[in-house]
């Protein structure tokens, strides 16, 4: 169970400065003048410079000042209100609020992991890079003390936002300084010593002029150890030159640490399948001894006994309960990232009809962390043919069995740094002609990404390349090893310096043909060029690689009524190959793409208190690698050096489902948020591959569903608010 409270003021300037030296109040006072405050400062504004509702429209898709209900693209809006009410912290938390994302991996807890319909997703910050996904391992975890709406576009962005990921683009709105003068404090208490407090302030310095400073601190000693403290700061100025030239100055720090959940309650490993006993049943005699000749672990009766005896019901296939206990070792450290954003941004009408909107970022992240991984309980295994083959076995040191303990602990240190210097330009173009009106949208992307990272790596005694770390004996009271992770001999495993230089330009145009039916035509073409040194003695020196082409976006919109509209899009994209990892080869293989259909259908009623949608869609990451199966590179093989290539190309990753995402405001007390997916992600064999059998994605949910439910009651002065999940 996880409990979290999180009370909030909304403050006039009279009495800021006495409300900030006041212990937290378990309820919220929201008095008349508060709420009206509160209220008249929610931002109202995109990236693209234009007034929106957060909820009923969106500039995500197609960065025009199209409604959700007309936009043919299938996305998802989630604004401050619904994140706030759930107390959510993170990405992660606040976008369990959108049908078709879900975890990817989760690589071990390192930064935020998600995948749209099973595939890679692209971060931004008001359309500007905002870090990685799983292509690299130092990605950063994004809180959202300064956001104000989540935007999610699914399916390829087409050129719109530079170097991008297969599944589509989660675009994070920030907040925005305001004319009207507002503060806001915020304090967080909650289990596992969590605790916190944010202030949000924001006025006018000038008629032209407006500040906002946004400043939080949480920390959190974390179920199971899993700590985490984080430190923030977000500053932003704007000024009016005139009602038709504004300037946008901003600039973010994080400095977080976040301990990284790489062993989680572990499962002790029994092939149930080679034993001839029901689960929970097993005794001395139902665990053979391996075969000696094949080096298989011989165990006395004694041991055999002793491990028959550790056995539960549960065991091979649910994991131990280590209760509040964790496995995380004081040799690991948590994931210390330090990121830092620099932002300028410049909206000109140069008339009723052109107007340019244009934005500079300079963004780096590095990361420091001590990563453990692989902490296995092993009890009777089959390795190639042998039972309890080291080191798939139960640990035996001196003649003494050790049941509970844990082999092949490798501990893993990331350094990391990455530096982005980005420009996007997008210039905008309203027509009329006749009956029909419109908009061309051209825009154009530089971006220049510079990387470094190494990783060392240290074993217990079931590998030689270090020297060896204590074996964990009792994974339920462990014994932890000494020293530092520099004492124990590391071995460098990866370095390498690593550059991606990006630039696009793409043509879109908007035609409202009438008030009901809506079309978007969209193509870009992008090129990224890569160079790579291996520093890594034992691995390939240097490779470059080239990614151009033609990528377009195909959507039409049909509003049947004012509260009923259907949509059909389809998009390729481009997913330049391998941005964030290394570089292994220089053959002419293709380049990697995406493709997306979806079919959907979106409804508003009740006075616009109801917002729902249902897609289908058929989405795909194309042109995959897989190995030849008849390529051979033992040069003592008589095959060697045939000509066969080594890789085809020609397997894809894809995902077919249905999507549903409905916000509900049910009346003055009571709103819901409910979103189900159900999806069949795959991997399609190419036409050369040994099976033509497809295979199911790892790691990714086929069907998962949320809702939340909020309960807000008024009395005497004082607001509650009941929440569930």
């Amino acid at each position: 169970m996880r409990f979290k409270l999180k009370a909030t003021w909304p403050i006039s300037v009279a009495v800021a400065t006495a409300l900030a030296s006041v212990s937290s109040p378990i309820l919220a006072n929201d008095n008349d003048d508060t709420t009206a405050l509160k209220e008249a400062n929610i931002e109202r504004i995109t990236v693209y410079g234009r007034h929106n509702q957060l909820i009923l429209e969106s500039g995500t898709a197609t960065k025009s000042n199209m409604t959700l209900m007309q936009t043919p693209a299938a996305v998802v809006v989630v604004d401050e209100l619904l994140f706030t009410e759930q107390a959510g912290a993170t990405l992660q938390e606040s976008l369990r609020n959108v049908s078709g994302l879900s975890q990817d991996g989760n690589n071990y807890g390192v930064g935020d992991n998600l995948a749209i319909r099973g595939l890679g997703v692209n971060y931004a910050y008001d359309g500007m890079y905002g870090g990685a996904d799983l292509d690299n391992s130092y990605n950063p975890t994004r809180s959202m003390t300064n956001i104000e709406s989540v935007e999610v576009l699914k399916g390829p962005a087409t050129g719109l936002y530079g170097m991008g990921s297969a599944g589509g683009v989660i675009n994070l709105i920030e907040k925005k300084p305001q004319q009207d003068a507002a503060y806001e404090i915020q304090a967080v208490l909650g289990q596992w010593n969590n605790y916190g407090v944010m202030l949000d302030a924001t006025a006018g310095l000038t008629e032209d002029s407006a500040y906002r400073i946004v400043a939080n601190y949480e920390t959190s000693d974390g179920y199971r150890g899993l700590s985490s403290e984080r430190s923030e700061l977000y500053a932003s100025l704007s000024h009016a030159f005139s009602n038709d030239n504004t300037i946008l100055f901003s600039a973010a720090f994080i400095d977080d640490a976040v301990q990284v959940d790489s062993i989680g309650d572990p499962v002790r490993l029994i092939d149930l399948s080679l034993i001839n006993s029901p689960s929970g049943t097993i005794t001395a005699d139902n665990l053979p001894n391996g075969d000696v000749n094949g080096g298989g672990l011989q165990l006395t009766d004694e041991q055999r006994q002793s491990l028959a005896n550790s056995l539960s019901a549960t065991d091979g296939w649910q994991p131990i309960n280590l209760g509040d206990n964790g496995l995380i070792s004081p040799i690991s450290t948590p994931n210390e990232g330090k990121e830092l954003r620099i932002k300028i941004r410049q909206n000109i009408n140069f008339s009723d009809d052109w107007s340019l909107n244009h934005q500079l970022q300079y963004r780096r992240y590095s990361t420091d962390y001590i990563r453990q991984t692989s902490a296995f309980n092993y009890i009777y295994h089959d390795r190639n043919g042998t039972i309890n083959l080291d080191p798939r076995a139960p640990l035996v040191i001196n003649d003494e069995l050790y049941p509970y303990a844990a082999r092949r602990q490798e501990y893993r240190k990331i350094n990391a740094d990455e530096t982005t210097l980005q420009y996007f330009a997008d210039l905008s173009n309203t027509w009329d002609l006749g009956s029909l009106r419109g908009e061309h949208l051209l825009s154009a992307n530089y971006e220049k990404r510079d990387m470094e990272y190494q990783q060392h790596s240290i074993w217990d005694a079931d590998d030689s390349r270090s020297d060896p770390v204590p074996y964990i004996l009792d994974i339920r009271n462990p014994n932890w090893p000494t020293g530092s992770f520099e004492d124990y001999n590391p071995s460098l495993r990866s370095k390498y310096d690593k550059s991606a230089t990006a630039w696009g330009i793409s043509l879109q145009e908007v035609v409202y043909f009438n008030e009901a039916l809506t079309a978007r035509v969209g193509g870009a073409f992008s090129k990224v060029k890569q160079t790579y040194q291996n520093q890594f003695s034992d691995g390939n020196p240097e490779f470059d690689a080239n990614d151009d082409g033609f990528t377009y976006n195909l959507g039409l919109n049909y509003k049947i009524s004012e509260n009923f509209a259907t949509f059909i899009n389809h998009s390729k994209g481009r997913t330049a190959y391998s941005v964030l990892g290394s570089l292994n080869e220089t053959d002419n293989r293709p380049d990697s793409e995406s493709t997306s259909w979806d079919l959907g259908v979106r409804f508003i009623a009740l006075n616009d208190d109801l917002l729902a949608s249902l897609v289908f869609f058929d989405t795909a990451r194309t042109n995959i690698r897989y190995s030849n199966p008849l390529f051979e590179d033992d040069p003592a093989d008589s095959a060697y050096n045939i000509d066969v290539p080594e890789y085809y190309y020609d397997e894809q990753d894809s995902t077919q489902g249905i999507e549903m995402d409905v916000n509900f405001m049910i009346n003055e007390q009571w709103s819901m948020n409910f979103n189900a997916t159900y999806q069949e992600p795959v991997t399609e064999p190419g036409n050369n591959a040994s099976s033509l059998e497809d295979e199911k994605t790892k790691g990714i949910a086929e069907k998962f569903a949320s809702i939340w439910t909020s309960y807000q009651y008024k009395f005497e002065g004082f607001l509650t608010r009941l929440n569930s999940v």
